[in-house]
């Protein structure tokens, strides 16, 4: 059993449209879920999440439906994304202890080995820390209630290369673990390092689902995935300019 199931998801708006995403998910795999700004990362994400409402489609994390089983899946699912930006003047230990009153799993002493991995000192603020510091705390407050799967969205964002490479080996321990990681993410590099699975999305549809990272990379020969996206997205300058 896949721990997560997206079956030919959907959303409209007046100006984008989300169209039969479909991917699944197994037990200690790391996908990569690539596609430019506006493609529909973040919606899809967010409905995954259920905090968009599509229009269609299923959701299911371990079996179960998201709708009527969100209190039961969110104890076993762990997001991250980007900088912790809320409560900026509180200590970060009143922030860890109001987190921790929403999971039923929440285990302290993963807490301060993650803290302590990070170099966070849970008396400071979150306005003491760099926007890197506050990605590492939106980590480490995802991660201490071992969850099952780790949704990520843009999680190396404002990272130094030393910190990117730090949170790629503890990704690489969550998956050895059986941890599923969902990684959205600009930062193709990174995904080359630790992902299994390509998933692509393009203007709300997709071209790839799923999709083993070396058979994707040869399927377009070789190329880097950073190539790869500039192939599949780039338009002519000139050609927008003689329009």
């Amino acid at each position: 059993m896949a721990i997560l199931e997206v079956k030919n998801l959907c959303k409209k708006y007046p100006s984008f449209e989300l169209r039969d995403v479909s991917f699944s998910l197994d037990k200690g795999t790391v996908m990569g879920f690539i596609g430019r700004n506006g493609a529909g990362k973040t919606t899809t994400l967010k409905s995954i999440l259920n905090i968009v409402r599509p229009d269609s489609g299923e959701i299911r994390f371990f079996g179960l439906d998201v709708n009527g089983n969100e209190r039961e899946i969110k104890n076993r699912v762990g997001y991250a994304g980007g900088a912790v930006d809320y409560y900026k003047r509180k200590k970060i230990s009143e922030l860890l202890r109001v987190t921790s009153s929403f999971y039923d799993n929440w285990d302290e002493k993963e807490c301060k080995k993650y803290l302590d991995a990070f170099s966070i000192d849970p008396q400071k603020t979150p306005l003491q820390l760099s926007e890197g510091m506050r990605v590492k705390l939106s980590l480490v407050l995802a991660l201490s209630h071992r969850a099952e799967i780790m949704i990520l969205d843009e999680p190396t964002s404002g990272l130094d290369p030393v910190s990117r490479a730090e949170l790629l080996d503890a990704f690489t321990f969550l998956k050895n673990h059986g941890v599923a990681i969902l990684f959205s993410t600009h930062i193709t590099t990174d995904l080359e390092k630790c992902a299994d699975l390509i998933t692509y999305i393009s203007k709300g549809r997709l071209l790839a689902s799923s999709e083993p990272l070396a058979e994707f990379t040869a399927r377009h020969g070789g190329k880097s995935l950073e190539d790869i996206m500039v192939d599949c997205e780039k338009e002519s300058l000139y050609e927008k300019i003689a329009d």
